[in-house]
Protein backbone atom coordinates (compact mmCIF):
# COMPACT_ATOMS: atom_id res chain seq x y z
CA UNK A 1 0.00 0.00 0.00
CA UNK A 2 1.13 3.43 -0.99
CA UNK A 3 1.44 6.35 1.22
CA UNK A 4 3.04 9.58 1.45
CA UNK A 5 2.83 11.38 4.80
CA UNK A 6 3.66 15.15 4.65
CA UNK A 7 4.86 16.75 7.71
CA UNK A 8 6.39 20.14 8.67
CA UNK A 9 3.75 22.49 8.95
CA UNK A 10 2.71 25.28 10.87
CA UNK A 11 2.38 29.29 11.57
CA UNK A 12 5.37 31.21 10.84
CA UNK A 13 5.24 34.91 10.25
CA UNK A 14 5.28 36.90 6.79
CA UNK A 15 9.28 36.69 5.44
CA UNK A 16 10.42 33.21 7.94
CA UNK A 17 10.57 29.94 6.58
CA UNK A 18 9.24 26.19 7.16
CA UNK A 19 10.66 23.01 5.74
CA UNK A 20 8.04 20.34 4.41
CA UNK A 21 8.80 16.74 4.32
CA UNK A 22 7.26 13.87 2.60
CA UNK A 23 8.07 10.33 3.69
CA UNK A 24 7.18 7.76 0.62
CA UNK A 25 6.52 4.28 0.91
CA UNK A 26 4.99 1.09 -0.49
CA UNK A 27 6.49 0.95 -3.91
CA UNK A 28 9.61 1.75 -5.67
CA UNK A 29 9.99 5.66 -7.01
CA UNK A 30 12.89 5.44 -9.17
CA UNK A 31 10.74 6.25 -11.75
CA UNK A 32 8.53 8.30 -10.31
CA UNK A 33 7.81 12.32 -10.73
CA UNK A 34 7.04 13.89 -7.16
CA UNK A 35 5.40 17.11 -6.56
CA UNK A 36 4.24 19.57 -4.17
CA UNK A 37 0.51 21.50 -4.55
CA UNK A 38 -0.99 23.36 -2.57
CA UNK A 39 -4.33 24.57 -1.73
CA UNK A 40 -5.87 27.65 0.06
CA UNK A 41 -9.27 28.01 1.48
CA UNK A 42 -11.95 28.23 -1.71
CA UNK A 43 -9.21 28.09 -4.22
CA UNK A 44 -8.50 25.17 -6.44
CA UNK A 45 -5.33 23.24 -5.44
CA UNK A 46 -2.31 24.56 -7.89
CA UNK A 47 1.11 22.91 -8.56
CA UNK A 48 4.23 24.30 -6.67
CA UNK A 49 6.96 22.17 -7.30
CA UNK A 50 8.24 18.89 -8.84
CA UNK A 51 11.47 16.66 -9.26
CA UNK A 52 12.35 13.85 -10.69
CA UNK A 53 13.39 11.22 -8.67
CA UNK A 54 16.66 10.88 -10.58
CA UNK A 55 16.90 14.91 -10.13
CA UNK A 56 17.71 15.17 -13.75
CA UNK A 57 15.46 18.39 -13.48
CA UNK A 58 13.07 20.69 -11.31
CA UNK A 59 9.91 22.67 -12.19
CA UNK A 60 8.54 25.55 -10.45
CA UNK A 61 5.27 27.60 -9.92
CA UNK A 62 6.51 30.92 -10.92
CA UNK A 63 5.67 33.08 -8.00
CA UNK A 64 8.20 30.94 -5.75
CA UNK A 65 10.99 30.24 -7.71
CA UNK A 66 13.61 31.70 -5.92
CA UNK A 67 11.82 30.91 -2.94
CA UNK A 68 11.44 27.45 -2.23
CA UNK A 69 13.61 24.40 -3.39
CA UNK A 70 12.55 21.08 -3.75
CA UNK A 71 14.64 17.83 -3.20
CA UNK A 72 14.52 14.76 -1.94
CA UNK A 73 16.55 11.88 -0.07
CA UNK A 74 16.97 8.67 -1.86
CA UNK A 75 18.03 7.41 0.87
CA UNK A 76 14.92 7.93 3.33
CA UNK A 77 12.73 8.05 0.46
CA UNK A 78 11.72 11.74 1.61
CA UNK A 79 10.81 14.55 -0.44
CA UNK A 80 11.41 17.86 0.71
CA UNK A 81 10.03 21.64 0.47
CA UNK A 82 12.40 24.23 1.50
CA UNK A 83 10.37 27.69 1.97
CA UNK A 84 12.05 30.56 2.43
CA UNK A 85 10.32 34.43 2.36
CA UNK A 86 7.25 33.77 2.98
CA UNK A 87 4.21 35.72 2.36
CA UNK A 88 0.97 35.67 3.72
CA UNK A 89 -0.35 34.39 0.04
CA UNK A 90 1.45 31.10 0.50
CA UNK A 91 -0.47 30.13 3.06
CA UNK A 92 -2.67 26.73 2.48
CA UNK A 93 -2.75 22.67 2.56
CA UNK A 94 0.15 21.58 1.09
CA UNK A 95 0.19 18.39 -0.60
CA UNK A 96 2.99 16.08 -1.65
CA UNK A 97 2.36 13.55 -4.80
CA UNK A 98 3.69 10.70 -6.74
CA UNK A 99 3.55 9.41 -10.18
CA UNK A 100 4.98 7.35 -12.69
CA UNK A 101 3.42 8.39 -16.04
CA UNK A 102 3.25 12.25 -15.85
CA UNK A 103 2.49 14.17 -19.05
CA UNK A 104 1.79 17.27 -17.30
CA UNK A 105 3.63 17.70 -14.06
CA UNK A 106 1.06 20.81 -13.81
CA UNK A 107 -1.94 19.27 -13.72
CA UNK A 108 -2.60 16.38 -10.43
CA UNK A 109 -4.93 14.22 -12.51
CA UNK A 110 -1.49 12.58 -13.28
CA UNK A 111 -0.44 11.65 -9.96
CA UNK A 112 -2.31 8.44 -8.67
CA UNK A 113 -1.10 8.76 -5.08
CA UNK A 114 -1.25 11.87 -2.56
CA UNK A 115 -0.50 12.95 1.21
CA UNK A 116 -3.23 13.87 3.13
CA UNK A 117 -1.65 17.49 3.47
CA UNK A 118 0.31 19.78 6.57
CA UNK A 119 -1.21 23.20 6.74
CA UNK A 120 0.88 26.49 6.08
CA UNK A 121 -0.13 29.60 7.37
CA UNK A 122 1.84 32.69 7.22
CA UNK A 123 0.75 35.76 9.18
CA UNK A 124 1.22 39.33 8.30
Amino acid sequence: QVQLVESGGGLVQSGGSLRLSCTASGRTFSDDILAWFRQAPGKEREFVAAISWSEEWTNYLNSVKGRFTISRDAVKNTLYLQMNRLTPEDSGAYYCAAGETVLDVFSRRYYPYWGQGTQVTVSS
